[in-house]
């Protein structure tokens, strides 16, 4: 079966389903208060995002395993859990958010 990538106003989310309009159901109903704004067949079978191309590589430490602890710390909550690794990190907002938006996309 497919993957699509299918983006929202505030999520980015993998669905395996049959077609583009079984992809933007599948966003609907699992956030029907957002908008969808673009869906993508992906051209394999697999997700894969480069850590490195979204500037989430830091000397030292692994920023997953910071990124893992801070959503389950913050219970799936995004924006709390973006909060707690610019105060765990002193990482600036734009680059917490890439590193908590994809470890959300890796399902934590």
């Amino acid at each position: 079966m497919p993957l699509y990538e299918v983006e929202t106003t505030s999520h980015i989310m993998i669905a395996c389903v049959d077609d583009e309009p079984a992809a933007r159901l599948f966003a609907e109903q699992n956030y029907p208060t957002e908008q969808v704004l673009r869906v993508s067949h992906r051209p394999k079978d697999a997700w894969v995002i480069s850590k490195n191309l979204l500037g989430v590589v830091s000397a030292g430490s692994d920023p997953c395993t910071k990124a893992r602890d801070c959503l389950s710390k913050a219970q799936g909550d995004k924006l709390h859990a973006v909060r707690l690794y610019m105060q765990q990190t002193g990482t600036d907002l734009d680059g917490a958010r890439r590193v908590i938006e994809s470890n959300m996309a890796l399902g934590w």
